[in-house]
This record gives structure tokens, C-alpha cells and sequence, in this order.
């Protein structure tokens, strides 16, 4: 009996999710190299390995050692922190490990203090803004490549960018349009360098991206990472429909207060995140109540939704002429705004036959 908030994984639905974007990446001739900072799991890692994924993505250096245990080829999608050059050289020492670089002093530090061979990605910032060089910033990229060639340590494998400003999109067509302009970018800098780097690489991740378009020429590997849980961000930019969201929350139900329609739910910002969408009708929310089914959830509650969060608590909304559908004690199911955010949190999963699938700790 689930009594307190509590993840729940329709195992089906993520296989599914996972098992579209490996055809996709099929079809389009680019590796799909999936950011596990989404799911953080081990055990779900496992699915992607079924369909036969082989190299992954994460976000730190902690993440990278806990999936080394199983994965060999890890890219760490964040700008390399040279404080954790032990971490480095341990996993380094073990697995293909691939690292994000901006400047040449971070070259400069590892040469010095690397004790094996390591890759190295040149990060782009291709429209997010938030890392990585400029696509036309020819100087700073050739300061990097000329430093790591006199090196026997420093292995220039490709150019990656992060199209995340696809996360403002509302609708397929935005996405697209997005989606060309940075893909452009990286491709174009990538064509600049091949002469002389024949094999350089184009990594390009971002779920909106990789979940619709039909146009990765140019493009090597892809790195989606939210796809495999999708959530109501993602169904909101248009890149999934609520149907594949692959995640709900269990929330119990503590209070109810019928004179401003509302429930109380066990269930806060320390459970689901305070991320949040932006609805036409209903202002802030924090996350959409769906009908409970005999195996998992089904459509979306109308005008049910999750108004606030503070820290254990949530306050649902609901129509005042279904107030007398709820009762103290029952549990109302939610489907989370951001699903990396929520699962980091929340640390283990549920199956829907009661199962638990832990994850990074």
C-alpha cells in the first residue's frame, strides 16, 4: 500500500519511448548517445541497452562513475571541472570517457595532471546561451585544437551543442525553425574543421529536436535525454502527447476545502520540483491530476490541476461539482511538469506491479 508520495514508472510506456527514438535515430543515420540524467537508473539504463543502445550521456562525474559499472562510452555533457581530475583519472583509467572543453587552461591542467588518454568535445553554444563557445569564434576553437595536438593525452573528437532554447517553443512549427537555425551551426563549424579532423564529430542533443524533426544531415550523434519519460513541459512545446508521459506522482489527499474547491495533497516542491507551465486558463501549474486506471493512468482530470507547492505541501484545484469524488485518505495520481527534476528528487521508481527501480544515490 503506497501511503506517502511516491513515483510511479509505467514500464511499458518507457520502453516504448525509448525503443521510437532508437528507430528514429536509425532512420536518420545518427548514433543516439541518450543523456541518462533524466531517469538516473541503472536498471533502466538496461532497456536502452536492449534495443541496442551502446554510449550514453550524463551530467556529472558522480553520474559518470555510477554508470560506468555498466556502460564503457560516457560522455559528461557539462563543462569538465578540473578540481575532480582523481574522479577523472579513476574513470579515465577504466571506461572511454569523453569531456566538454571551452577554454585551453582546462587543456592546459589536464595535461599536466591526466595519467591516461581522454577524448574531448569542443562545447558550442549554438542558441541556448548558457555554455560554450561561440560557433564563429574561430579563434578560441583553433587556440584549443593547437594546444591538444602537441598532446599524447588529448584526443579531439568533435564539436557538441545543447539546442535547450527549443524548451521556449509552443508547437511543431517553432521547434523546427529552432531547430534548423542551431543545427546549422554546429554543422557549419563541423564543415570548417573536417580537412584537417576527418572524423570529427556533430553531437546535438535536445528532446523537442530530436522527438520531431526529420533533418539531422550533417549530424553524428544525438542526445535526448527527457524522451524516455516525457512530462507536461514536453507535451506543452509540442514534442510528445500527454499519453507518452511515462511517470506519475501518488499523492495523498490530507485535507479537502470545498469553499475554495481545493485539496491539500501530500505532495511539495521537495516531491515534484517548483518547476512550472504557464496555462492560458489556469495561470501557474505545477502539474496535471489524470484518472487512475487498473493498470496506470489514463487521460487528464479537466481543470484539475496542481495550483501550488511549497515544501510538503500541494494545493489542487478542482471543479467544484466533483468535490464529493475525493476523500481524506485516498491518493490522487499527478503527472509531473518536469520529469528530470521530479525523478532526481524523488530517488527510486515504482513499477506498476510494485516494483522498485532505484537509481543514482
Amino acid at each position: 500500500m503506497i501511503t506517502k508520495p511516491t513515483l510511479l514508472i509505467d514500464e511499458f510506456k518507457c520502453k516504448q519511448n525509448i525503443a521510437n527514438m532508437f528507430a528514429r535515430s536509425k532512420q536518420h543515420h545518427v548514433t543516439l548517445r541518450p543523456h541518462f540524467k533524466t531517469h538516473q537508473s541503472l536498471e533502466i539504463g538496461q532497456w536502452f541497452k536492449n534495443v541496442g543502445v551502446t554510449k550514453i550521456t550524463v551530467s556529472s562525474l558522480d553520474m559518470a562513475s555510477y554508470f560506468a559499472k555498466e556502460w564503457q562510452d560516457i560522455t559528461v555533457a557539462f563543462p569538465v571541472n578540473i578540481l575532480e581530475i582523481d574522479v577523472i583519472n579513476t574513470l579515465v583509467s577504466k571506461i572511454t570517457l569523453n569531456i566538454l572543453v571551452e577554454h585551453k587552461d582546462s587543456l592546459e591542467f589536464l595535461e599536466k595532471h591526466l595519467t591516461h588518454k581522454i577524448n574531448f568535445y569542443i562545447k558550442i553554444n549554438i542558441g541556448n546561451n548558457r555554455a560554450g563557445l561561440r560557433h564563429y569564434d574561430l579563434e578560441s576553437i583553433e587556440s584549443i585544437l593547437a594546444f591538444a595536438k602537441q598532446s599524447d593525452k588529448l584526443n579531439f573528437i568533435g564539436f557538441l551543442g545543447h539546442a535547450g532554447q527549443t524548451y521556449k517553443c509552443r508547437g511543431k512549427a517553432e521547434i523546427l525553425s529552432v531547430h534548423y537555425e542551431a543545427k546549422t551551426k554546429l554543422v557549419t563549424l563541423k564543415e570548417q574543421f573536417k580537412d584537417t579532423y576527418p572524423n570529427v564529430i556533430a553531437s546535438y542533443g535536445d528532446t523537442p529536436s530530436c522527438s520531431i524533426s526529420e533533418d539531422f544531415s550533417g549530424i553524428d550523434e544525438i542526445r535526448p535525454g527527457n524522451f524516455a519519460l516525457y512530462d507536461v513541459m514536453q507535451a506543452q512545446i509540442g514534442s510528445c502527447e500527454l499519453k507518452q508521459i511515462a511517470v506519475a506522482m501518488v499523492c495523498p489527499i490530507v485535507a479537502i476545502h470545498p469553499k475554495q474547491n481545493e485539496l491539500i495533497i501530500y505532495g511539495g516542491g521537495v516531491h515534484f520540483s517548483k518547476d512550472s507551465i504557464n496555462d492560458k486558463d489556469h495561470g501557474t501549474i505545477y502539474g496535471l491530476v489524470v484518472h487512475k486506471t487498473s493498470n496506470g493512468w489514463g487521460d487528464i482530470i479537466p481543470n484539475t490541476y496542481v495550483c501550488a507547492l511549497s515544501q510538503e505541501h500541494g494545493i489542487v484545484k478542482i471543479p467544484k461539482t466533483d468535490i464529493n469524488n475525493y476523500k481524506i485518505g485516498d491518493t490522487i495520481l499527478v503527472l509531473p511538469i518536469h520529469s528530470c527534476m521530479t525523478a532526481n528528487l524523488m530517488k527510486a521508481y515504482y513499477t506498476l506491479n510494485g516494483q522498485v527501480i532505484s537509481m543514482q544515490s
